[in-house]
């Protein structure tokens, strides 16, 4: 369709008037993206260590202290930071996680730095070197107290116990909606919401245009305010442009109580 659509910056024909001061753009310089297999990829020794000593972290918690719920669980590279108290094991979360992939653009220093947060982290949790060193996870120490000055060291941490091994089932770690919304396909900010929402409150919410979206209560629960804010929808769909240009205007967008969003949002919450 070559030559069928106007070049940047020009406007459309007469036959397709819009609004004085209104234009369409478009580009006519394609782009592509070749989809190719992934390059081979071997557990490394530090990942298979890592997730060896998660797993037995994890038996040594119940069900009320899984940080993002029961297993089966793939570990998710996002800045696990395991610590040892009196209560016993919690997981916190470093201010950076490193996808495996993401290894290759991180600069050493700043991933340093990471170490040096963790290290501090864990001196204040007396406790957890000793418990992983009786786990079997005797190179705690020595990957929190080594410089990364090369990209050898941010392998080791990447792959460490303290990146690596972050709980998460598969549909909490990967998924794609509608089946689930995966960390890493939707906005952690909004994703997180998974973890901390009435069971009864659906975050995500199917848009009549078969996109979907993430919506919060306008009050709390037991106000009788039944509008929903839309947090976050996909870029390019009517909701996606309706956030974006409430928000630039520092606004909210807000769906009416009696709206089907809404309605499906509280679904679970009507008595009929």
């Amino acid at each position: 369709m070559a030559g069928s659509e106007p070049r940047a910056g020009t406007t459309t024909p007469e036959s397709s008037p819009l609004p004085p001061g209104r234009h369409d753009e478009s580009e006519d310089r394609p782009w592509g993206i070749h989809l190719v297999d992934h390059a081979p990829r071997d557990t490394s020794p530090e990942f298979s260590a890592a997730k060896r000593v998660a797993k037995k972290i994890l038996d040594e918690c119940d069900e009320a202290s899984y940080p993002y719920g029961p297993s089966p669980w793939e570990m998710h590279h996002g800045g696990s930071l395991w610590v040892k108290g009196t209560s016993g094991w919690r997981l916190f979360l470093a201010r950076a996680g490193i996808e495996w992939s993401m290894q290759f653009c991180a600069d050493p220093a700043k991933v340093d730095r990471l170490r040096r947060e963790a290290a501090e982290l864990v001196a204040a949790f007396p406790q957890t070197l000793p418990a992983l060193s009786a786990l079997g996870y005797e190179e705690a120490e020595q990957l929190l107290q080594t410089q990364i000055t090369d990209a050898d060291g941010v392998a080791r941490w990447t792959d460490s116990l303290f990146n690596a091994c972050v709980p998460l089932n598969r549909g909490d770690h990967q998924g794609i909606l509608p089946t689930a919304a995966g960390e890493h396909h939707y906005p952690w900010p909004i994703k997180s919401g998974d973890f901390i929402r009435y069971s009864d409150f659906q975050l995500w919410v199917t848009l009549p245009d078969q996109t979907h979206a993430a919506v919060t209560p306008m009050d709390r629960r037991g106000s009788g305010d039944g509008r929903v804010r839309i947090v976050y929808a996909r870029h390019g769909t009517p909701a996606g442009d309706a956030v974006a240009a409430a928000q630039q205007d520092h606004r909210m967008a807000v769906v009416s109580a009696d709206s089907e969003i809404a309605h499906r949002a509280f679904i679970d919450q009507i008595a009929y």
